[in-house]
Formats: structure tokens, C-alpha cells, sequence
């Protein structure tokens, strides 16, 4: 297991990137909606965007309300595992998205700030309805 290590441990730090993408384009989707509706930016009402955003919270306020795990999360997890670290010990990856990405705090915290989050995506979708084709 000692050769595949390094592999398990970059596959992890993939893993771990792979999350901030996720948490930047769910955050950083909602700004761009609304930013972009407000400078008139077309392509921010794209429909295939906004499925892919409102898809991608749905999935974390569902696993938030049913009190599951981010899969990313697990698989980052047995990743680590596996290259015989624990869980989120610190690499040069880690040392910064993790510091991002992971905090202290009750899970309904978590719940209540998804699930609210979550309303702002659907009154996005409601007050800057998405657009099939060009216009």
C-alpha cells in the first residue's frame, strides 16, 4: 500500500479541489445570476447554467435535510484513508481549501444556511427566470 500512497493522497487533494469548484460555482453562481441580470449579462439565464445551479444546491439541501454526508466529502475521506493518512490531515492543498471548505458548527446550522440558501436560488429562478435558446 506504501507505492499507492502518493497516489491516494493526490487523488484525496483532486477530491478536496474538486469541492471548492462545487461550493464556488453554487455560491458564486447566485452572484453571477444576480449580478448578471443586473448589468443585463444574456448568458447568465442560460437555462443549462441554471439547471446545473439549482440542481447542484438542491443536492446539498436534500443531503442537509436527510442528514447525509457530501459524497465529495466521503470519498475525500477514504481517500485519505487509504493513503494512510486520517481523515483531513493537512497537505499543501489542504492547508488552504480546507480552511475554506470545513468549519465547527451544530448541523442545523449547516441545514438552516442551505436550506436558506437554497430559497435564494429559487427566488433567483423566480425573479430572473431562465432562458431556453439565444435572445
Amino acid at each position: 500500500m506504501s507505492s499507492a500512497s502518493p497516489l491516494y493522497r493526490m487523488l484525496a487533494d483532486a477530491v478536496l479541489v474538486l469541492h471548492l469548484g462545487v461550493v464556488l460555482f453554487v455560491v458564486g453562481g447566485l452572484v453571477l445570476i444576480v449580478a448578471g441580470n443586473l448589468r443585463a449579462w444574456s448568458w447568465v439565464n442560460g437555462l443549462w447554467f441554471r439547471l446545473a445551479h439549482v440542481a447542484a444546491i438542491g443536492v446539498v439541501v436534500a443531503q442537509a435535510w436527510l442528514g447525509q454526508a457530501c459524497p465529495l466529502t466521503t470519498l475525500e475521506s477514504w481517500l485519505r484513508v487509504r493513503a494512510g493518512s486520517p481523515p483531513y490531515s493537512r497537505s499543501f492543498i489542504e492547508h488552504g481549501v480546507q480552511r475554506i471548505l470545513f468549519y465547527e458548527a451544530p448541523p442545523w446550522a449547516f441545514t438552516l444556511a442551505y436550506t436558506v440558501f437554497g430559497l435564494l436560488v429559487v427566488a433567483a429562478w423566480w425573479y430572473f427566470p431562465p432562458r431556453h435558446g439565444k435572445r
